[in-house]
């Protein structure tokens, strides 16, 4: 009986340990799950016939699929069977979710319950911020995400039918993988050269378009719209933050891409004034918010256009939603800090309210950490690669942002800087929520105070 109070004990403390470190959880579980997808293709009934899966192709696909990347080493539609591309897109699906999400919703299903370990992980994970709310988060984060997929597929499903002459259970399949992708945006596709057939159809390009930006807002900026959509004076500030922040991006990108790429002969030359108009949106300003669908040539692209786009996606969408990169809302955070300072103003304010400076701590170091992470990973794959820094930047933001988008260089890299690959791709994933709520929970307040002294800055 001593024993088995003592291991009682001994469980107990892991677990509130546990409670005490929900993104090392979270950690965890996405690591499980990218083993358990790696192991799933290499399964012979996972490849093509003739085919091979070597174990890093299979752990580049599923890092990249269930962090929701869509960065690829072997073509999508060619190398992998149904069943191949089904574990593909399953591991997209709950990638996405998220896993405490994901694992919750099961529980949900399965025993129509959650412990209360359960819903603190969970909380953490979707930025809920009562216990007695998350049971109806997860259930609302199911429903949006499989509502907005299923519209979608069906959109884009008859379009295929209809208009490519595409058998219809062909064109259901393709129109639900390709959706699970863009409202996940994770930027995986079913064609050789992802959407460049359909950069002038906006029947298919829109709806994914539209797709891709719901879920990069966030669940729980979604949630709040749903509510108070006409009613935008109530929206609380980090909705605000991430509305106006994402509007503000999408424009600029697209402004950015169009400007830049206009008269090239090799993108947006040869297309008429709606078509380019477009493929800059589609290309130029939503893609880069970490979706990662192709409907021109990037490696055909200007070098300026593949530093806006590197910018765009190091920022990401919104947080606690299906996007990667520092995420909008702390991009828009340093930049009214930045603002205040050039003023003068001794604190900074934004749509009504004061931030808290330890928000603003938070947010710079989720930003400085991040850029280290990109910086030394360009450094490693130069090194191992030999190839020019345009493009080695470009891969390596892309992945650390789980964006997907490639110059084409993703297939022809060495092994070792593959790995590197995946190493970003699951730091890019996991790296900044785990650090920002590790330094939530790390908070504490002082009794005491230090002498201050002020170096000398600039």
């Amino acid at each position: 009986m001593a024993d088995l109070s003592q291991w009682r004990r001994r469980v107990g403390r892991m677990g509130a340990r546990q409670l005490r470190r929900p993104g090392m959880v979270v950690a965890a579980g996405f690591a499980t799950a990218i083993l358990v997808v790696t192991l799933l293709l290499l399964l012979p009934i996972a490849h093509q016939d003739g085919a091979r899966t070597s174990f890093r192709q299979a752990l580049f696909t599923a890092t990249s699929a269930v962090c929701v990347t869509g960065l690829v080493v072997v073509d999508t539609p060619t190398h992998w069977t149904t069943f191949g591309q089904a574990v593909v897109v399953s591991a997209i699906q709950f990638g996405g979710l998220g896993f405490m999400t994901s694992a919750s919703l099961l529980g949900l299903i399965v025993a129509r319950r959650m412990g209360l370990r359960g819903r603190l992980l969970t909380a953490a994970e979707t930025k809920t911020l009562g216990l007695g709310d998350v049971r109806r988060v997860v259930r609302g984060v199911a429903l949006v995400s499989f509502a907005v997929e299923g519209i979608v597929a069906v959109v884009v499903g008859l379009r295929l039918w209809l208009s490519y002459d595409v058998p219809a259970g062909s064109a259901a399949y393709r129109g639900l993988f390709h959706a699970v992708s863009s409202f996940n945006n994770a930027g995986f596709a079913l064609y050789s050269d992802s959407l460049i057939g359909f950069a002038t159809d906006p029947v298919v390009c829109l709806p994914l378009a539209a797709a891709v930006i719901l879920g990069g807002l966030g669940f729980p900026v979604l949630f709040e719209l749903r509510r108070e959509l006409r009613t935008p004076q109530r929206w609380s500030v980090h909705t605000k933050i991430t509305v106006v922040g994402t509007a503000m991006l999408l424009f600029g990108g697209t402004a950015a891409f169009l400007a830049l790429e206009w008269r090239n002969p090799a993108t947006l030359g040869p297309l008429s004034g709606p078509d380019k108009l477009l493929v800059g949106f589609f290309q130029g300003g939503v893609q880069p918010r970490t979706a990662g669908f192709n409907s021109i040539d990037y490696g055909k692209a200007h070098e300026t256009s593949l530093l806006v786009t590197d910018v765009l996606m190091f920022i990401g969408g919104g947080s606690a939603g299906t996007a990667g990169g520092i995420k909008v809302t702390t991009f828009m955070l340093l930049f009214f800090a930045v603002l205040a300072e050039v003023r003068g103003e001794p604190t900074v304010d934004t749509f009504g309210r004061q931030l808290p400076p330890a928000v603003l701590r938070q947010a710079l170091s989720v930003a400085l950490l991040s850029l280290a992470l990109v910086a030394s990973g360009t450094l490693v794959v130069l090194g191992l690669s030999g190839l020019d820094l345009d493009p080695v930047l470009f891969e390596v933001v892309s992945a650390f942002g789980t964006v997907g988008l490639s110059t084409g260089i993703t297939a022809a890299l060495p092994g070792s800087a593959q790995y590197v690959l995946i190493g970003l791709m699951f730091a890019g994933r996991i790296g900044p929520i785990t650090l920002a709520s590790a330094l939530a929970l790390r908070e504490r307040r002082k009794l005491y105070r230090l002498p201050e002294e002020r170096p000398i800055v600039g």
